[in-house]
């Protein structure tokens, strides 16, 4: 079977895929679930000293010491998470199987998350918690979420390939905004592309908790 690494959005822990990852494990599945430097129950480490480049190798970091992850990963990135599988498999091309963009944005070198979402989004990382450097948790999150390093959504990704190498490119958007979605730009940039495969499923942003068999199928497809 295959081995899933699921990296969450901002403010979220490996705990927002606890459902999805029990589900993919019962298939049979290898499940890596991450919480990222400075956010969630890791908030308290070194959150203004953290960027893109940290998440990325928290990433690196566990496929590392982790024996039973096989060379065939999908990395599946919800929201900010985009851009973090978009590092990690640009760093170890060998090992990647599938690319899955969970209602999530979708990079080009030079590129950071700043760049590819809408003012609304903008006002709301710039909205800075009482230390400068974390992004707020919204209101209506998850009573676990923690502000969010800021650095992380600021920083360019530094590519040295495109994600065509691939075997496949997965995006799944989310429909159920309230109002104009972040994520159009990256939903656009791939939605008539013939080498991506596109979902579109009737729930809000959090698909994990909104549309689970939906994304349990997509996910499944992605391993055949």
């Amino acid at each position: 079977m295959s081995t899933y690494v699921l990296v969450p959005g901002m403010c979220h822990g490996a705990w927002c895929f606890d459902d999805l990852a029990a589900s993919l494990r019962a298939a049979g599945h290898h499940v890596l679930a991450l919480t990222l430097t400075g956010v969630a129950e890791r908030s308290h480490l070194l959150r203004g000293a953290v960027n893109l480049d940290t998440h990325i190798t928290d990433v690196l970091a566990t496929l590392d010491n982790d024996t039973a992850a096989d060379d065939d990963l999908i990395l599946v990135g919800h929201s900010y998470g985009g851009m973090v599988i978009t590092g990690v498999a640009d760093r170890i091309p060998d090992r990647v199987d599938s690319l899955v963009f969970l209602d999530a944005v979708v990079p080009h070198d030079g590129e950071a998350c700043w760049d590819l979402v809408n003012d609304e989004e903008r006002q709301w990382y710039v909205a800075v918690d009482d230390t400068g450097f974390g992004v707020p948790p919204m209101a209506f999150f998850d009573d676990r979420a923690t502000s969010h390093p800021l650095a992380t959504v600021l920083q360019p990704l530094r590519l040295t390939g495109d994600l065509n190498r691939f075997r496949q490119r997965v995006f799944v958007y989310a429909l159920d905004w309230p109002g104009d979605s972040p994520l159009r730009p990256s939903y656009e940039r791939v939605r008539d592309d013939p080498a991506w495969a596109v979902h579109e499923l009737d729930g809000k942003h959090n698909l994990m908790r909104d549309r689970p068999e939906d994304l349990l199928r997509i996910l499944g497809e992605v391993s055949l």
